[in-house]
């Protein structure tokens, strides 16, 4: 297995105690490293042009600037590293205009290690599989978001999530056992639409077949939902 590549970090931060503590945190974690430390928004701008870290750990409080101004003024320029707030601003102004700027975490001070290690994973957690990929598919967008799989992605080819909840839906709805037919006029599905979403409910547990056999000899299928009792 190809070793994870390491984090190189820049730390901006004014107050030289804090960014030692913040040093010390990162790197007990053998797969980061503290490439810089600025203690102005004018040198943690030369050092993130000079380095291009991996990720920046940036202050708002600075003696020359704010830093969210430098994180527009980076944004601006088209630079795109990944930056987290590490301050003591805790008013909600400073962590929308961080967030609409692009910071993509932010620690309100003092935080526990864990949650400063958990920042980091969340970074390594958006970097990309392949560096320089050229295109990414939604699977890959949604990782690099944040955004958590939902139980629609496991659906089969050809079930729709708001066609089947409508399926689902008129099942409970009915009461008793209905045929494909009889729950395709329902919702205003083809019998062979219908059977197709209400066999897929039998296959998750959700619900019961039923075989009724009539004078012909042929067994009809009824579906009912799983909580309900037999053939009605």
């Amino acid at each position: 297995m190809t070793p994870a590549l390491p984090v190189r970090v820049l730390l901006v931060e004014d107050d030289q105690r804090v960014a030692r503590v913040n040093r010390d945190l990162l790197e007990r974690d053998p797969g980061v490293h503290v490439v810089g430390s600025a203690a102005s928004c004018a040198q943690g701008d030369a050092l993130a042009r000079a380095l291009a870290p991996d990720l920046i750990l940036l202050d708002v409080h600075l003696p020359d600037g704010s830093g969210l101004g430098l994180l527009h003024h980076w944004r601006a320029a088209g630079i795109l590293t990944d930056v987290a707030l590490i301050t003591a601003a805790d008013d909600e102004s400073s962590v929308r205009l961080a967030l609409a700027h692009g910071a993509f975490d932010y620690l309100i001070k003092p935080f526990t290690g864990a949650r400063l290690a958990e920042l980091v994973a969340r970074h390594r957690a958006r970097r990309p599989a392949v560096e320089g990929g050229p295109r990414l598919d939604q699977a890959e967008l949604d990782r690099l978001l944040g955004v958590t799989p939902s139980a629609s992605e496991s659906l089969p080819r050809g079930i729709d999530p708001h066609t089947l909840e409508r399926v689902a839906a008129a099942l409970r709805e009915a009461g008793a056992s209905v045929s494909a037919e009889d729950l395709g006029e329902r919702v205003g599905l083809s019998r062979v639409t219908a059977w197709r979403y209400l066999e897929h409910l039998v296959r998750v547990g959700e619900a019961s077949l039923d075989h009724v056999y009539g004078q012909s000899g042929r067994p009809a299928k009824l579906y009912r939902t799983a909580e309900a009792g037999g053939p009605g």
